[in-house]
């Protein structure tokens, strides 16, 4: 578990370097994709299905993206976009376009079909939290 959250923490922070995010926001970038990493890790070996897992830890990564935001008063996006990175179904994507090439197009369906359930799970966890802090927001008022 150690290695993976290592580096999920590099790879959040690389691209945080690659977004041009400031230089004083890399650690907490990395923080946060690593935070959402472990959320879907520790599911993950808990059994849960790979969607739950991942619909959860975007939500806490958005939710951390927004708290680092009114920390170091910066956009959420810029916590965001570093943070979702570990999430992304990139190797179900590859594999489905693999076998779509190969004629597997059984195979190319249940791919494509987890890659954007999984995508998804991303997109609806990040819109869950967003919805959730403003009602939060006016609640208080």
């Amino acid at each position: 578990m150690i290695v993976q959250l290592v580096t999920s923490f590099i790879a959040s922070a690389a691209f945080g370097i690659i977004f041009h995010v400031p230089r004083r926001v890399l650690l907490q970038c990395g923080l946060v994709g690593m935070m959402g990493w472990a959320v879907y890790f520790i599911m993950a070996e808990a059994h849960y299905d790979t969607v739950v897992a991942t619909l959860a830890a975007s939500f806490i990564v958005a939710l951390v993206s927004q708290i680092c935001a009114k920390l170091f008063k910066m956009p959420i996006i810029v916590f965001s976009v570093s943070g979702i990175i570990p999430l992304v179904p990139g190797g179900l994507a590859y594999d489905a376009m693999r076998s779509l090439a190969e004629g597997d197009y059984s195979l190319t369906a249940q791919f494509a079909t987890k890659a954007f359930m999984l995508s998804g799970a991303i997109a609806i966890g990040l819109l869950f939290s967003e919805v959730t802090n403003q009602l939060f927001k006016k609640s208080n008022r």
